[in-house]
């Protein structure tokens, strides 16, 4: 379906924008000064660079380091390899933020396949028409819900549809008292694959950058849910960007309130490679979790939706001691209560607010909430609000347009129009629609279908989503 869906991507009206070819003596191109890029490389550089340092924690008993994960990603590939998975086969992931759906953001596609992480609150019917679409070879189901998948593969048969081999993740935390692999009924289990798996498997790379990596789905808000595709050329910059975005440093401690299943984690799956920090993966999030967490583990940074800052702010009275070092929080979506803010403010998070989509693989703009002592809470909320669409690095254009004429509107903050990107972050398109994708990007631009105005200092400000 994917193959089918790129060649019909490559005869995209791109005549429309004519591009220069610029020749000058000397000028080659070849293996040794163009590799397509691919956040694949990132796992590769941390088990050299950060071999021994720890990759990924899990409960009480589970540790990584980043040698072992690359080890682990190999045999992974390897036997899905095995499996009969080809370059553009779609393999599901169903599971919440546990090691193995971490492993699958890199093995999957080191086997040449592309990734779909789907929300793990679907129900059966609609896990069953998500599949028939992708036409998913293999899905990866964790034992919570084994129920739902099994539900929705029964759907498919029913359809004479054939289903997808079912791979069951068991619980790998000795920890718990959970369920075992022996409880899920399946074809094979995470760990047996593995097992099968070689050690001097050759990674299968992207013939070309914008091959796909992964599909991602929107939330249907708008409409119908829509399979978002993913280049591994979009992954690579965007990870990038998500360091300079979130203010990151060498070696961060990530803890995983986010969903890996929205954006592949806004694309920090693989940013966490690219910088050798610490995953702290989490089957539930609560506020003692991550207070624990960030006394545990010394957190440097976590994501979510805004509902986060309530479940910090809402903490229990001896959760809410102020923290010994800052903690960078970022949120994407409706602004919070600057009440809430404060308070979490005060405890030592430092919130940063983003506005994005799944098209743009997450948070496209990202900026620091910065309270001021000369200021209520309202004239605040409402300049920080004034300030959205703040270019950051790698998104090229931000604009507000008439979307008939394709003209920007005026910096006046009162004349509405559609709020426009123009990036290499972008999505390559929706999966088997695309009329829906040509119109999404009529005119060179990007259209959200958001509505905001531009004020005179060039910052946008939103006004309907």
């Amino acid at each position: 379906a994917l193959s089918l869906y790129l060649q019909a991507f490559t005869s995209f009206k791109f005549n429309e924008y004519p591009l220069r070819d610029v020749r000058m003596e000397g000028l080659v191109l070849c293996p040794a000064n163009y590799v397509p890029l691919s956040p694949i490389s990132f796992l590769e550089r941390a088990a050299t660079v950060y071999g021994d340092k720890t990759s990924i924690v899990y409960g009480s008993y589970v540790r990584f380091s980043w040698k072992d994960t690359f080890a682990r990603c190999l045999k992974l590939a390897s036997a899905l390899v095995q499996l009969k998975i080809f370059p553009g086969d779609v393999v599901v992931a169903l599971a919440p933020n546990v090691p193995a759906l971490y492993e699958l953001h890199f093995g999957v596609p080191m086997a040449g396949a592309v990734l779909c992480a789907l929300n793990t609150r679907l129900d059966a019917s609609t896990l069953a028409l998500t599949l028939e679409q992708l036409n998913a070879k293999l899905i990866f189901v964790d034992y919570q819900f084994n129920d739902v998948a099994l539900k929705a593969l029964d759907l498919l048969s029913l359809k004479s549809v054939k289903p997808p081999h079912l791979v069951g993740i068991p619980e790998c935390d000795k920890s718990t008292s959970s369920m075992d692999c022996k409880n899920i009924s399946c074809d094979l289990d995470y760990n047996g694959l593995l097992e099968m798996g070689r050690d001097d498997f050759t990674i299968i790379r992207p013939n070309k950058e914008c091959d796909p990596i992964s599909v991602n789905y929107t939330s249907g808000s708008t409409g119908k849910p829509k399979g978002v595709i993913y280049s591994h050329r979009a992954a690579y910059l965007n990870s990038l960007a998500e360091i300079f975005r979130f203010d990151m440093r060498q070696m961060p401690v990530f803890l995983w309130t986010v969903d890996m299943f929205r954006c592949n984690g806004w694309c920090l799956t693989w940013a966490m490679a690219a910088l050798g920090a610490t995953n702290i993966c989490l089957r539930n999030v609560s506020a003692e979790v991550i207070f624990d967490s960030i006394s545990l583990h010394k957190v440097t940074h976590f994501c979510g939706p805004p509902a986060i800052l309530n479940t910090i702010a809402n903490a229990p009275a001896g959760n809410q001691n102020p923290l010994p070092f800052n903690v960078n929080v970022i949120i994407a979506g409706p602004f919070p209560y600057s009440e809430i803010l404060t308070k979490v403010e005060g405890l030592g998070f430092n919130v940063y607010h983003g506005y994005g989509m799944t098209e743009a693989l997450g948070p496209a703009i990202v900026r620091p909430w910065k309270p001021e002592l000369d200021s209520t809470f309202e004239n605040e909320q409402e300049k920080i609000r004034n300030r959205e669409g703040l270019h950051n690095l790698l998104l090229e254009g931000v604009d507000v347009k008439d979307p008939n004429t394709m003209k920007s509107v005026p910096y006046d903050g009162k004349t509405i129009g559609e709020v426009m990107f123009r990036s290499n972050i972008l999505m390559s398109g929706y999966l088997k629609n695309s009329q829906v994708t040509q119109e999404a990007f009529r005119g060179g631009w990007y259209h959200t279908g958001d509505l905001g105005v531009r004020h005179q200092n060039g910052y946008i400000q939103m006004k309907d989503r």
